[in-house]
């Protein structure tokens, strides 16, 4: 699942990132009003994490209206240290599908994430990703490929979801350290080589076509015909 938080507080961000990353979910962040709405209209997301109270002169009500206004359906959860009625009846009519008051629980966000994600199907974003007769769906985390089941752990998932949105592209081993591994740095490891040689054993079993190609002094390329 793609998830877009827009979330001003750091230490929050963090906590929130860190757990939605490790149940296998991708992540954009927006710290500011303006780029969040930047980012929403911009990207398809299964789901947005929307804080209320926002600095400048964007808060999180004016980015959901100005969103359902433009008929972005995305679904969106609201969070919010506002927690009276009047504040969540606000939020609820401004076009927002779901309100979280702060501190939460992470597992409480994430159960409401899912619940959003599964109550919409796709009509917020992209459900199922395609690429020759692999076959992943995001919503229910199932892969397969023909009619055979593949088995993921979480990082390989995340790794695969991201080689299927660039199907046809070239992506470099720091896009992907980026975008899996959350690094900004190179770790001198081979650990982008050893993932992706564990993941074509698992979607590449026995004479299946190769679907990852190894593009020399680049990176990989996910293609039907690798």
């Amino acid at each position: 699942m793609k998830v877009l938080l827009v979330e001003d507080n750091e230490r929050v961000s963090r906590f929130v990132i860190k757990g939605l990353t490790e149940a296998g979910h991708t992540v954009d962040h927006a710290a500011t009003g303006r780029d969040g709405m930047f980012m929403a209209a911009s990207e398809p997301y299964d789901v947005i994490i929307m804080d209320r109270m926002l600095p400048g002169n964007i808060d999180g009500l004016a980015i959901i209206e100005a969103l359902r206004k433009a008929d972005n359906r995305t679904p969106i959860l609201i969070v919010s240290a506002l927690a009276d009625v009047d504040e969540r009846i606000r939020g609820l009519r401004a076009g927002g599908d779901d309100y979280l008051t702060k501190p939460f629980a992470f597992g409480e966000l994430l159960a409401r994430v899912d619940a959003l994600a599964r109550r919409t199907g796709s009509s917020g974003g992209e459900r199922t990703l395609q690429v020759g007769d692999l076959r992943m769906d995001l919503l229910s985390r199932r892969v397969t490929r023909g009619a055979r089941a593949i088995a993921l752990q979480p990082r390989e998932f995340k790794l695969l979801e991201y080689l299927m949105r660039h199907a046809n592209q070239v992506v470099t081993r720091t896009m992907l350290l980026e975008a899996v591994w959350d690094y900004n740095f190179d770790p001198q490891t081979n650990v982008v080589d050893v993932h992706i040689s564990k993941l074509r054993q698992k979607i590449e079993a026995d004479s299946e076509p190769s679907l990852v190609r190894t593009v020399r002094n680049a990176g990989y390329m996910m293609c039907e015909h690798a």
